[in-house]
């Protein structure tokens, strides 16, 4: 009876040693990750990276992570040649294979979602529009034209979609004329306009689209997704 004692002593010692020393591996994982991702995107903050599963050192040594949670901060992507400031990348990574020194991980599908604030949109803007939230999964657009003489500004209510895999498009839903001969179409190429996303993590694409109180969140979804570089 005592040595089974002893011997149950032992095996929580030795479990609780491992499970500490597991802790201690998944933590040092995460911080190579994050400052691979931060190098390789060119981030001016270590994003945060949080690997999911226990125990971490036996998915080490099967190469593969179930799951890796990333948190982007102040990303910079590119729209039609135009910086634009992505406030904020959510990705969750799925299946990661992994190298022996963490040099590369690649995930088999990921999902997240990307954040541009209102301020960064009218930051990219070709035109100088401003761009506002406008309620109800709208956003408002205020842009100025000149017409015969005089400088006319105009905000309209826009919807907010998605072109292809890579592109998103604001158009106006209607332009009050007012009777003024064109001022529509000169209005609408101050407000519509078409953008493609460019800069995102390796293998990410643009999956969906939605205005918000404080911004565009901006959904992306990808297979062989690249998380180091």
């Amino acid at each position: 009876m005592r040595a089974l004692r002893t011997l149950f002593i032992i095996v929580v010692i030795l479990g609780g040693l491992f499970v500490g020393v597991d802790r201690i591996a998944v933590h040092v994982a995460e911080n190579k990750a994050a400052d691979r991702i931060r190098s390789s995107e060119g981030l001016s903050a270590s994003p945060d990276v949080d690997i999911k599963g226990f125990p971490f050192l036996t998915q080490v040594l099967g190469k593969k992570l179930d799951q890796v949670d990333v948190t982007l901060k102040d990303v910079e992507a590119k729209a039609q040649g135009r910086k634009v400031r992505i406030t904020r990348v959510r990705a969750e990574l799925h299946d990661v294979r992994i190298s022996g020194s963490f040099s590369s991980a690649v995930a088999a599908r990921a999902t997240g979602t990307a954040h541009i604030s209102y301020a960064d949109l009218t930051n990219a803007s070709e035109t100088g529009a401003k761009v506002a939230y406008g309620g109800n999964g709208k956003v408002k657009v205020t842009g100025s034209v000149h017409i015969l003489g005089r400088k006319v500004s105009r905000s309209v209510i826009s919807s907010v979609t998605l072109v292809g895999k890579n592109r998103i498009r604001v158009h106006a839903d209607t332009v009050p004329g007012e009777g003024i001969p064109e001022l529509e179409s000169l209005v609408r190429k101050q407000t519509d306009f078409e953008s493609a996303i460019g800069g995102l993590p390796a293998g990410l694409e643009l999956d969906q689209v939605r205005a918000t109180p404080d911004g565009v969140d901006v959904g992306v979804a990808g297979t062989d997704v690249s998380l180091t570089g």
